[in-house]
């Protein structure tokens, strides 16, 4: 079984410099653009996504019936959701920092530490549909800490395996 993960395509600019985890926003001038070619090149016999609306109208344009599994979304980011990195980083300064050197006790605005992210994906992988060609339309966070985990590497290197928008991944399963 070949399972193919796909970052969403870049989101309004309005988000640009902004923390959006599991925020809802749709797609920039380019990300629409980037829709289209993805549309028009992509097949797949399953489609996969995370249920917010940057993965859902992608997977829709694909497939007349993709399969929304919200474990697949964003790392909840809690209270920093929607605001700007600099801010966050003006209040939170080094503790920032723990978003990747602690995953197991760090929850970045209240949110979901890097160890909750993890096992939601790895549970939505091991659930995944079983067919030759699976696309999942995820989100850089997820992708990332999924690659880390089948890799072997601790969770304080994911972020090595974050994927750029439009950008996919083929993996074995």
């Amino acid at each position: 079984m070949t399972v193919r993960l796909l970052r969403h395509p870049p989101v309004a600019r309005a988000w640009a410099g902004r923390c959006y985890g599991v925020s809802d926003m749709g797609w920039s001038r380019e990300g629409r653009a980037m829709a289209r070619s993805l549309a028009a090149a992509v097949r797949a016999d399953r489609v996969v996504h995370s249920g917010l609306e940057r993965t859902r109208r992608l997977a829709e344009m694909l497939c007349p019936s993709p399969i929304e599994d919200v474990r697949w979304r964003e790392r909840d980011f809690g209270a920093w959701e929607g605001r700007r990195w600099d801010a966050i980083w003006r209040e939170s300064g080094n503790a920032m920092d723990g978003l990747m050197t602690d995953p197991h006790g760090f929850r970045p605005g209240g949110g979901e530490t890097g160890a909750m992210l993890a096992a939601r994906v790895r549970a939505a992988w091991d659930a995944l549909p079983d067919a030759d060609h699976v696309l999942v339309i995820a989100h850089g966070g997820s992708i990332a800490t999924l690659r880390c985990l089948l890799a072997g590497a601790p969770l304080t290197e994911a972020v090595r395996f974050i994927p750029a928008c439009g950008e996919m991944v083929e993996l074995a399963r």
